[in-house]
Protein backbone atom coordinates (compact mmCIF):
# COMPACT_ATOMS: atom_id res chain seq x y z
CA UNK A 1 0.00 0.00 0.00
CA UNK A 2 1.20 3.21 -0.77
CA UNK A 3 1.93 6.08 1.56
CA UNK A 4 -1.03 8.38 0.48
CA UNK A 5 -2.82 5.23 1.53
CA UNK A 6 -1.54 5.24 5.16
CA UNK A 7 -1.70 9.53 5.25
CA UNK A 8 -5.05 9.32 4.59
CA UNK A 9 -7.67 9.39 7.10
CA UNK A 10 -9.77 6.49 6.93
CA UNK A 11 -13.61 6.87 6.55
CA UNK A 12 -15.50 4.66 9.24
CA UNK A 13 -18.92 5.29 9.28
CA UNK A 14 -20.55 3.31 6.29
CA UNK A 15 -24.03 3.25 5.90
CA UNK A 16 -26.35 0.90 3.39
CA UNK A 17 -30.08 1.72 5.14
CA UNK A 18 -31.58 2.83 2.21
CA UNK A 19 -33.31 1.07 -0.91
CA UNK A 20 -30.88 1.19 -3.91
CA UNK A 21 -30.39 3.74 -6.49
CA UNK A 22 -32.19 5.30 -9.70
CA UNK A 23 -30.89 7.29 -11.97
CA UNK A 24 -32.98 10.28 -14.18
CA UNK A 25 -31.53 11.59 -17.27
CA UNK A 26 -33.85 14.69 -17.88
CA UNK A 27 -32.03 17.64 -16.34
CA UNK A 28 -28.81 19.46 -17.41
CA UNK A 29 -27.05 16.70 -15.86
CA UNK A 30 -27.92 13.16 -15.12
CA UNK A 31 -29.11 12.60 -12.03
CA UNK A 32 -27.86 9.51 -9.21
CA UNK A 33 -31.22 9.78 -6.81
CA UNK A 34 -30.13 6.85 -3.87
CA UNK A 35 -33.83 5.79 -2.57
CA UNK A 36 -35.92 5.52 0.63
CA UNK A 37 -39.19 4.39 1.82
CA UNK A 38 -40.24 7.44 3.94
CA UNK A 39 -39.88 10.85 2.71
CA UNK A 40 -38.77 12.48 6.34
CA UNK A 41 -36.27 9.57 6.45
CA UNK A 42 -34.71 11.12 3.06
CA UNK A 43 -35.09 15.08 3.96
CA UNK A 44 -33.59 14.21 7.53
CA UNK A 45 -30.35 12.54 5.98
CA UNK A 46 -30.27 15.39 3.76
CA UNK A 47 -30.52 18.27 6.28
CA UNK A 48 -28.10 16.56 8.98
CA UNK A 49 -25.76 14.87 6.61
CA UNK A 50 -25.61 15.95 2.50
CA UNK A 51 -26.43 19.74 2.91
CA UNK A 52 -22.97 19.64 5.06
CA UNK A 53 -21.36 18.18 2.29
CA UNK A 54 -18.82 20.54 0.10
CA UNK A 55 -19.79 19.87 -3.61
CA UNK A 56 -16.21 19.41 -5.20
CA UNK A 57 -15.26 16.88 -2.34
CA UNK A 58 -18.07 14.54 -3.19
CA UNK A 59 -16.79 11.59 -4.58
CA UNK A 60 -18.88 8.59 -6.12
CA UNK A 61 -17.38 4.90 -6.81
CA UNK A 62 -19.07 2.62 -8.69
CA UNK A 63 -16.95 -0.79 -8.22
CA UNK A 64 -18.11 -3.78 -10.07
CA UNK A 65 -17.80 -7.17 -9.58
CA UNK A 66 -19.17 -9.90 -12.03
CA UNK A 67 -22.75 -8.87 -12.34
CA UNK A 68 -23.31 -6.62 -9.30
CA UNK A 69 -21.43 -3.26 -8.69
CA UNK A 70 -21.07 -1.29 -5.46
CA UNK A 71 -22.29 2.31 -4.92
CA UNK A 72 -20.52 3.86 -3.11
CA UNK A 73 -20.39 7.75 -2.20
CA UNK A 74 -18.72 10.00 0.49
CA UNK A 75 -17.79 13.68 1.15
CA UNK A 76 -15.76 16.25 2.87
CA UNK A 77 -17.94 18.25 5.38
CA UNK A 78 -18.53 21.36 7.04
CA UNK A 79 -20.29 19.27 9.76
CA UNK A 80 -17.97 16.54 10.76
CA UNK A 81 -20.24 15.25 13.86
CA UNK A 82 -23.43 14.30 11.52
CA UNK A 83 -21.02 12.99 8.56
CA UNK A 84 -22.04 9.44 6.95
CA UNK A 85 -20.29 7.50 4.05
CA UNK A 86 -22.96 5.12 1.93
CA UNK A 87 -22.67 2.02 0.00
CA UNK A 88 -25.04 -0.30 -1.59
CA UNK A 89 -24.46 -3.59 -3.69
CA UNK A 90 -26.89 -3.52 -6.57
CA UNK A 91 -27.34 -5.69 -9.43
CA UNK A 92 -26.29 -4.18 -12.78
CA UNK A 93 -29.17 -3.03 -14.64
CA UNK A 94 -30.08 -1.15 -17.96
CA UNK A 95 -30.75 2.42 -16.09
CA UNK A 96 -27.02 1.81 -14.45
CA UNK A 97 -25.23 0.49 -17.95
CA UNK A 98 -27.44 4.29 -19.30
CA UNK A 99 -26.04 6.28 -17.00
CA UNK A 100 -22.20 4.82 -17.41
CA UNK A 101 -22.12 5.39 -20.40
CA UNK A 102 -23.65 8.70 -20.97
CA UNK A 103 -23.24 10.66 -17.58
CA UNK A 104 -20.00 12.81 -18.95
CA UNK A 105 -17.83 13.13 -15.62
CA UNK A 106 -20.98 14.72 -13.84
CA UNK A 107 -24.40 14.42 -11.91
CA UNK A 108 -26.44 15.80 -9.73
CA UNK A 109 -26.87 13.62 -6.54
CA UNK A 110 -30.84 14.07 -4.99
CA UNK A 111 -32.52 11.88 -3.48
CA UNK A 112 -35.72 9.99 -3.96
CA UNK A 113 -38.61 8.68 -1.98
CA UNK A 114 -39.86 4.68 -3.72
CA UNK A 115 -43.41 3.59 -3.28
CA UNK A 116 -45.55 0.70 -3.89
CA UNK A 117 -48.83 1.27 -6.00
CA UNK A 118 -51.19 -1.45 -6.70
CA UNK A 119 -54.22 -1.49 -9.03
CA UNK A 120 -56.75 1.00 -7.19
CA UNK A 121 -53.83 3.58 -7.26
CA UNK A 122 -52.69 4.35 -10.66
CA UNK A 123 -54.67 5.27 -14.22
CA UNK A 124 -55.22 2.65 -16.51
CA UNK A 125 -51.98 3.31 -19.05
CA UNK A 126 -49.58 2.69 -16.00
CA UNK A 127 -47.32 0.09 -16.40
CA UNK A 128 -47.22 -3.32 -14.01
CA UNK A 129 -43.74 -4.54 -12.76
CA UNK A 130 -44.24 -7.00 -15.30
CA UNK A 131 -44.30 -4.43 -18.21
CA UNK A 132 -47.76 -4.60 -18.78
CA UNK A 133 -50.27 -2.10 -18.51
CA UNK A 134 -53.05 -1.56 -15.78
CA UNK A 135 -55.78 -2.56 -18.62
CA UNK A 136 -54.26 -5.27 -19.21
CA UNK A 137 -54.59 -6.78 -15.83
CA UNK A 138 -58.20 -8.53 -14.71
CA UNK A 139 -59.69 -5.79 -13.14
CA UNK A 140 -62.15 -8.52 -11.36
CA UNK A 141 -60.16 -10.60 -9.75
CA UNK A 142 -58.82 -9.49 -6.45
CA UNK A 143 -54.93 -9.68 -7.02
CA UNK A 144 -56.02 -8.67 -10.36
CA UNK A 145 -53.55 -10.67 -12.29
CA UNK A 146 -51.81 -10.08 -15.69
CA UNK A 147 -54.61 -11.36 -18.67
CA UNK A 148 -51.09 -12.00 -20.61
CA UNK A 149 -51.30 -16.17 -21.23
CA UNK A 150 -47.44 -15.95 -21.45
CA UNK A 151 -47.26 -13.57 -18.28
CA UNK A 152 -46.29 -15.29 -14.90
CA UNK A 153 -47.27 -11.85 -12.99
CA UNK A 154 -50.11 -12.68 -10.65
CA UNK A 155 -50.53 -9.35 -9.10
CA UNK A 156 -50.63 -5.93 -10.46
CA UNK A 157 -47.78 -3.82 -8.82
CA UNK A 158 -45.97 -0.82 -10.14
CA UNK A 159 -43.89 1.51 -8.16
CA UNK A 160 -43.19 5.39 -8.27
CA UNK A 161 -40.55 7.72 -7.35
CA UNK A 162 -40.87 11.06 -5.84
CA UNK A 163 -37.62 13.02 -6.19
CA UNK A 164 -36.50 15.56 -3.35
CA UNK A 165 -35.84 19.59 -4.76
CA UNK A 166 -32.50 20.10 -3.46
CA UNK A 167 -29.21 18.63 -5.23
CA UNK A 168 -25.58 19.14 -5.22
CA UNK A 169 -23.67 18.84 -8.54
CA UNK A 170 -20.86 16.13 -7.96
CA UNK A 171 -18.18 15.96 -10.66
CA UNK A 172 -15.78 13.09 -8.81
CA UNK A 173 -17.46 10.14 -10.23
CA UNK A 174 -15.51 6.89 -11.63
CA UNK A 175 -16.15 3.21 -12.66
CA UNK A 176 -13.28 0.98 -10.98
CA UNK A 177 -13.00 -2.56 -11.43
CA UNK A 178 -12.90 -4.73 -8.14
CA UNK A 179 -9.14 -5.55 -9.17
CA UNK A 180 -8.14 -1.85 -9.04
CA UNK A 181 -10.00 -1.06 -5.70
CA UNK A 182 -6.75 -0.67 -4.16
CA UNK A 183 -5.73 2.18 -6.21
CA UNK A 184 -8.53 4.50 -5.26
CA UNK A 185 -8.61 5.44 -1.32
CA UNK A 186 -12.93 5.53 -1.16
CA UNK A 187 -13.10 2.34 -2.81
CA UNK A 188 -10.57 0.75 -1.12
CA UNK A 189 -11.82 1.87 2.64
CA UNK A 190 -15.44 0.71 1.53
CA UNK A 191 -14.76 -2.76 0.27
CA UNK A 192 -12.01 -3.37 3.35
CA UNK A 193 -14.76 -2.37 5.85
CA UNK A 194 -17.59 -4.11 4.72
CA UNK A 195 -16.53 -7.14 2.68
CA UNK A 196 -12.84 -8.04 3.28
CA UNK A 197 -12.22 -6.93 6.94
CA UNK A 198 -12.49 -10.41 8.33
CA UNK A 199 -14.28 -9.08 11.29
CA UNK A 200 -17.39 -8.35 9.16
CA UNK A 201 -17.26 -11.60 8.06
Amino acid sequence: MDLLKLSQKPVTSWHDDFLGVAYRYYDLRMNVVPLFTDRKDAADLWNKTIHWWVDPSIKIRFVESGDKYWFIMAAETKNPDSNRSFYKVLAKSENYERFKNGHDGEAYLRLGVYSKKYFKDVKGDAICNCGHEKEDHDDEDERHDCLYEDCNCEKFESFQVNLLKKKKTVTDIKFLDESEVKDDAIAWNCLNKNKYNESNQ
